[in-house]
Formats: C-alpha cells, structure tokens, sequence
C-alpha cells in the first residue's frame, strides 16, 4: 500500500512527491501551516489527497490550540480554515472537508461541550474517518469502474489520480485500472506525461511499475496519434470538481484528451467520489480556475528551458464539458447522461445512507 498521507504523534506525515520518482522521502509536518504549504507547493496533490490532508492539518493546529475553551478553539479554528482555504481553490474536496471539520465544532456547540480536550479528540477523530473513507470509497468507485474496462484493454490516463492523488492505496482513475487487474482482466496503461508538473510520467508511471501494471509513457502531444493508430480502448481520468450538469475540471489538457477521443469515437471516463460533485455550481463556466507560478513552465525543477522574461500562462486546470463524457464513475455507483438527475440522484443516495 503507498501511504501518501498518514496521521502520527509526531504530525501529519507524508510523500513528498515533488521528489518521485528518483527519491522516496516522507516528511514530517508539525503544524496547520504546514500542511497548508504543503498543500499549496504540491508536495500533496490530487484532488481527494488535498481533502485529506486539509483535515489532518486542522485537527493537527485545533490539538495545538492553547485556548482554555471551545470558544477559544472556535475562535482560533476560523482562522486556521480561512488558512487552508486558499490553498488550492479548483479542488472542491478541500472546501468539502473544511466543511465536516467545521460541523465538528458546530455539533458540540449544539450539544453544549464544554471541554476543549474533547472537541479537539473529536477533530482527530473526524480527520481520521474522512481518511479511511476516502480508502473506502476509492476501492468502490474502483469496482463499479473496472467493469466498465474490458479485458486485454488499453487505457489512456491523463495526470495521476492514483494512490498518491488519495488517502493511499488505490485511487481514482488508476483504481478503475486497479479494479479491473483485481477482477482478473489484463489492462494496460497509456500514460500522458502531464505538463508542466509531469504527473503522468513522475508519479503515475512509478504507481504503476510498483504495481506491476504494464504503462508506456508518451508525450502530451502524441495522444491523437496513438488514438488514431487504435491503440486506445478508453480513457480514464480523474476530477478536481464536478458541476452539477457533468462538466469536469481536471488537470490541464484533459479537454484536449476528450476532444481527442470523441473524434475517434473512445470512449472517455471520468472517476472520482461523491465528494468531487459540487452540485451548487450549474455549470463548469462557474468551477475556479487556478494559475499557478510561470516557474513551472520555465524550468523543470532548477533546470531553465525558456527564455528569461517571457510571457506565461499557467492554468492548472481546464474543464471538459460534459458532452465528452461517457460515464462519471463513483463510489455509489455509474452517472451516465443526463448528469444533472444521475449525479443528483447518486448524491442523494449517499445522503441518505449517511443520515
């Protein structure tokens, strides 16, 4: 199991993966601040791991906390929230898992607890249940997925959505993969190497090798060449937010891959859990898009490739409508077309078996 994110009684530990693949090295991160930079510098990345690591990094700062009461610990926890909110704003699970810490707090409020040792026991305990259920829900999602992926099939992926973009373990769009091998069929793996932060080629390639699925790395500009070949069966990729109509964000150059696939009639998958549909925004013209620093199209790491002074656009990400889309694939189950009563319907379903 790659242990992407894990919670100690020395802090938050984790994979720094600005390191992979030539370097396996954790680190230790003893404060909310921490985390919250680590979040924002991509020693975490992916949309589910970002959730999780934001709510370790809050219970870490609440446990930290020196106030006497929970309104001291409220008071001082409104602000550690604004902290890790601006971390990374396109991934909607960071703001979902702010949101369950804060109902922490909340409910002990209504349930008049008075003891701060308590609700900050509460914190740990609420950051340790969304860490295990992202576990949890990436093996479903990877069940219900793999049946969609057909045996001796050739799958392209865009950016990492595996266990280093989760809790560990299986991810999203690598645990369709995943879901498939276990399900005893052969799968095989086409991975874009993601500019500008390499994804693909770094952290998907050095998944999959360890997991011994076969992958092939290629360039971002070859993809319409292999699908036009017939080397692609299907594609899978991961979210970052999903809108209420099925338009998705995900790493920069994942609506080209979709245009790509539609023009050679393969068929294009998104995976990612319920968490990842954000049904309060109607459309993906509402999804915020982050920009990033020009640095990381300039070099590759401390390696300069472009001229000094040069104009540069970083979008982060890019959001393919949901016309491309074949499938969202969940933790509670397929949405297929029309995705705003499929995607209502499966989020009302896990409303209700978590009430």
């Amino acid at each position: 199991m790659i242990k992407t994110i894990e919670w100690t009684s020395e802090g938050v530990r984790m994979l720094d993966q600005r390191l992979l693949p030539t370097e396996e090295k954790y680190l230790t991160l003893c404060s909310y601040e921490e985390v919250a930079d680590a979040i924002k510098n991509m020693v975490v990345r992916g949309a589910p791991a970002i959730g999780v690591s934001a709510a370790m990094g809050l219970a870490l700062g609440a446990s930290q906390s020196v106030g006497t009461s929970v309104a001291d610990l409220e008071f001082d926890f409104k602000y550690m929230c604004k902290v890790m909110s601006a971390t990374r704003p396109t991934a909607i699970n960071l703001f979902w898992a702010i949101e369950r810490m804060r109902g922490v707090i909340a409910r002990a409020k209504s349930e008049k607890i008075s003891d701060v040792e308590e609700v900050k026991k509460r914190l740990i305990n609420e950051a340790q249940a969304i860490f295990h259920g992202d576990i949890e829900s990436n093996r479903a999602l990877g069940r219900f997925g793999g049946e969609l992926i057909a045996d001796g099939a050739t799958v392209l992926t865009h950016c990492n959505a595996g266990a280093l973009a989760t809790a560990g373990d299986y991810g999203t769009a690598l645990g369709v993969i995943r879901g498939a091998r276990d399900a005893g069929k052969r799968v095989a793996v086409i991975a874009d190497e993601t500019r500008p932060f390499l994804q693909g080629s770094r952290l998907t390639a050095w998944e999959l090798e360890k997991d011994n699925i076969p992958v092939t790395i290629i360039t971002d500009n070859m993809a319409g060449h292999v699908m036009k070949q017939g080397k692609v069966d299907c594609v899978v990729v991961g979210a970052d937010r999903i809108a209420a109509n099925g338009d998705t964000a995900n790493k920069i150059g994942t609506y080209m891959v979709a245009v790509l696939a539609k023009q050679h009639n393969i068929p294009f998958y998104v995976a990612a859990p319920i968490s990842t549909i954000d049904l309060s925004i109607a459309t993906g013209e509402g999804i915020p898009i982050e920009e990033r620093a020009a640095k990381e199209v300039t070099h590759v790491r401390d390696q300069q490739l472009a001229p000094d002074g040069v104009k540069v656009q970083n979008f982060a990400f890019d959001v393919t409508p949901a016309e491309f889309i074949a499938a969202i694939i969940t933790d509670r189950g397929v949405a297929r077309p029309p995705y705003t009563e499929t995607l209502r319907d499966l989020t009302s379903a896990r409303s209700a078996s978590a009430s």
